[in-house]
């Protein structure tokens, strides 16, 4: 079984940068997709982005394209989310989630395709 533990979130300002870390633990880390969700208060779950390790390709919702990238570091099994001009429309739950070697993510991630997940990092944006 997958233990994922992120971390990272804060508080920011509009216009500021954060990275979020996600290490993995437990397993032999025979994952493919892993991937970053987010939940506001009220709102749905929204996949933010995932990366294949098999092939490195990387996949964005369109609401953070540009200014977010997942990367990751299989030495260390830890995948990043460098989160860059942070808006006002970001803060949420941020939730690392890991699939098993048959997902290949070719898009914006859905949660119901991952199995194992994080407890959640919260980012909050404010000035």
């Amino acid at each position: 079984q997958v233990q994922l533990v992120e971390s990272g979130g804060g508080l920011v300002q509009p216009g500021d940068s954060l990275t979020l870390s996600c290490a993995a633990s437990g397993f032999s880390f025979d994952v493919n997709a892993i991937a970053w969700f987010r939940r506001a208060p009220g709102k749905e779950p929204e996949g933010v982005s995932c990366i294949n390790r098999s092939d490195g390709s990387r996949h964005y919702a369109d609401s953070v394209k540009g200014r977010f990238t997942i990367s990751g570091d299989n030495a260390r099994k830890t995948v990043y989310l460098q989160m860059n001009n942070l808006k006002v429309e970001d803060p949420a739950v941020y939730y690392c989630a890991a699939a098993g070697p048959m997902l290949y993510c070719d898009g914006p991630p859905t949660a119901a395709d991952f199995g194992s997940w994080g407890r959640g990092t919260q980012v909050t944006v404010s000035s």
